[in-house]
């Protein structure tokens, strides 16, 4: 009688094969570390102090609360943003390299410079963190005390007056040609490197008129050094409720824009890892000390109940439009 045996070479490949379906079960993958687990990097593509800074530090504390992993800040300025926006959109989608950006060097930079080479599809969308409008100003040494005022003395002079902004295509240089198209107005644009040398002008009385972050803003209307004639989007801010929307004017009634911060992360951010950062960041936009943070900063906290994706589609377009009619162009 002969016993069937199985072939020594057989069953060495047998066994292997049979550790490795345990390997792969799933109580192996059970053991691989949740995420996160380890130190998180938002970066922010501007120096520590403005904006951007300050939304991204307080979002990257609350998140580190929520997440239960430390959560470093990373100052990376340079090119209106571009530079750190680029290091997140050429990082591994691991959802450890996060990016706090505004509105310029997610969306607007790569409309109007062919320098920049990552595009809004480089991103993982976590949600929209929050908005400031902005507001169009005058010096005092114009007399212009309102926005008819404004109209009229820049319809009587065209091409003789200017408005600054602080910088070829921000969002401030967009705004102010939003105003001149719904206004059917001609200005000159006078682009500056920063807010501080625009200020420095307006309150000199060397410009005319210039549109700033309506945070940067405040200081300069409160001391009546410059002369508020309204503020960007569609309605009143919170902020300032006693200055009144450029929209509330029949001319004006289509200018709605202001600059946004967004949570981003690189491209194919796995499902489980997005899912995760958005549950923390809704958790957070709910927070009312972070809400209050971001008022006392100027800012209007987003809705966790906002569709980011067709949100910034909605921006892009808006701002395609206001470039082609400009012929903005870096």
């Amino acid at each position: 009688m002969h016993t069937s045996r199985t072939p020594a070479p057989l069953r060495r490949a047998l066994l292997a094969s049979a550790a490795l379906l345990a390997a792969a079960s799933p109580a192996a993958f059970a053991q691989a570390p949740a995420y996160p687990s380890k130190p998180i990097t938002i970066v922010v593509g501007y120096p520590p102090g403005g904006s951007t800074d300050l939304t991204g530090r307080a979002v990257g504390a609350e998140l580190s609360n929520r997440l239960g992993v430390p959560v470093v800040i990373e100052n990376l300025g340079g090119a209106g943003g571009a530079i750190g926006a680029q290091k997140v959109a050429s990082s591994a989608p691991d959802g450890y390299t996060l990016l706090v950006g505004a509105s310029n060097e997610i969306a607007i930079n790569k409309l109007v410079t062919k320098k920049v080479k990552y595009d809004i599809k480089d991103f993982t969308a976590i949600g929209l963190v929050a908005s400031q409008p902005l507001v169009l100003v005058a010096s005092t040494g114009t007399g212009v005390k309102n926005l008819a005022e404004f109209t009229e003395r820049v319809r009587k002079n065209p091409g003789k007056l200017s408005y600054g902004s602080s910088g070829v295509g921000t969002s401030l240089h967009l705004a102010g040609e939003m105003i001149k198209e719904q206004g059917q107005l001609f200005m000159t644009h006078i682009p500056y490197r920063g807010v501080a040398p625009l200020t420095n002008d307006l309150v000199g009385n060397n410009l005319e008129f210039g549109v700033f972050v309506l945070s940067s803003g405040l200081p300069h209307i409160k001391s009546g050094k410059v002369i508020a004639l309204g503020t960007t989007e569609a309605k009143r801010s919170t902020v300032a409720p006693d200055i009144p929307a450029l929209a509330e004017s029949a001319q004006y009634k289509n200018v709605d824009i202001g600059t946004w911060f967004a949570l981003m992360a690189p491209a194919h951010l796995p499902k489980p890892v997005a899912e995760r950062l958005k549950k923390a960041l809704n958790e957070t936009l709910e927070s009312p000390d972070f809400r209050k943070r971001m008022e006392a900063a100027g800012s209007t906290v987003a809705s966790p109940s906002l569709d980011v994706d067709k949100f910034l589609a909605a921006e892009v377009a808006k701002y395609k439009k206001i470039i082609e009619f400009a012929k903005i162009e870096e």
